[in-house]
């Protein structure tokens, strides 16, 4: 376990800090900061993964999706002020639809992974990440924003905002905004799947040098 606490480490950083820059939107609510943290956690995993293998990866996930749970449960019990009313800092549907998402999309990132692992060097992590990237994102906005779900009125209403109309990418025709948050937010994923590629080749040489 002691080879594996890197990796923890790095999991818990990244899903701690993106839990915490998800609440700060940028570019007219385009985006929000967390949306260039969070992927690094897909990093984390295939760095995981082709060093020490899918069992391990998979542990490194689960420790990741642990703390994410306790952040959520932590930041549902802090109460913050906006326009007159008490909301708090992380809605459950946001909290369910982060922990489903988060899980779901990291064990299909090692299972993808695993298959492709034999080949070109790049492939496995960036094919991993595209298809966990898009899943993490259709089920986390869908779960946290979606009026397809709903959790009742109380937990709907703390996420009321992310369905009202807005204009889609701020130039296309009206749509709920978390549409325009979902793709805003899986573009940023692609660019941060391919830019990862350097540093996953460099720290995967360094790991497998010192071993």
């Amino acid at each position: 376990m002691t080879r594996l606490l890197p990796g923890i480490l790095a999991m818990a950083i990244v899903v701690v800090a993106s839990n915490i820059l998800v609440q700060f939107l940028i570019l007219d609510g385009l985006l929000t900061w967390g949306a260039f943290t969070y992927p690094f956690a897909f990093l984390v995993t295939d760095i995981m993964n082709r060093v020490y293998g899918a069992g391990p990866a998979r542990r490194v996930v689960l420790a990741g999706f642990l703390v994410g749970v306790i952040c959520s449960l932590i930041g549902s019990q802090i109460m913050l002020q906006g326009d007159g009313y008490e909301f708090p800092a992380v809605a459950l549907r946001v909290a369910v639809g982060s922990a489903t998402a988060f899980l779901v999309a990291q064990l299909i990132d090692v299972a993808v992974f695993q298959r492709l692992r034999s080949g070109a060097w790049w492939r496995a992590p960036l094919a991993s990440t595209l298809i966990g990237s898009t899943i993490d994102t259709a089920l986390f906005f869908v779960i946290s924003f979606s009026a397809l779900l709903s959790f009742g009125a109380a937990a709907d209403a703390e996420i009321a905002w992310a369905q009202d109309a807005a204009p889609f990418l701020l130039v296309g025709p009206d749509a709920p905004l978390w549409a325009t948050l979902a793709v805003a937010d899986w573009s940023v994923k692609l660019a941060v799947a391919l830019a990862a590629l350097i540093p996953f080749r460099v720290i995967v040489g360094r790991l497998q040098h010192s071993a």
